[in-house]
């Protein structure tokens, strides 16, 4: 009984690195302004890059450009999320067998 229990959780240890390699190459992006600002994400929520328009780089666009920035962000990071998400359903499926996709 523990056995089978031990190599289950050894199991999903192994899912759960794979997941996460393969969220470490899955790439998603928030934009806020219109496409002002660019923000790319990797699945594991680790910002690979910003991107800003020349425009909002002037002193008088501060406020803006810190505004359009949290947005494009908090975008990226919840596209993060649900990909997250997605991949952690699939682990707990194939673990749980039928009663994966009560989660």
């Amino acid at each position: 009984m523990f056995g089978d229990l031990f190599g289950k959780l050894q199991e999903a240890q192994s899912k759960m690195k794979e997941s996460k390699e393969r969220l470490s190459h899955i790439t998603v992006d928030g934009e806020a302004g219109d496409g002002a600002v660019k923000v790319v994400v990797t699945g594991n929520r680790e910002v690979k890059s910003i991107d800003v328009a020349e425009h909002l780089l002037e002193k008088d666009n501060k406020e803006e450009l810190e505004d359009l920035l949290i947005t494009a962000l908090n975008r990226a990071l919840k596209n993060a999320e649900n990909a997250w998400e997605s991949e952690m359903k699939g682990i707990a499926g194939g673990m749980l067998g039928p009663l994966g996709g009560l989660f």
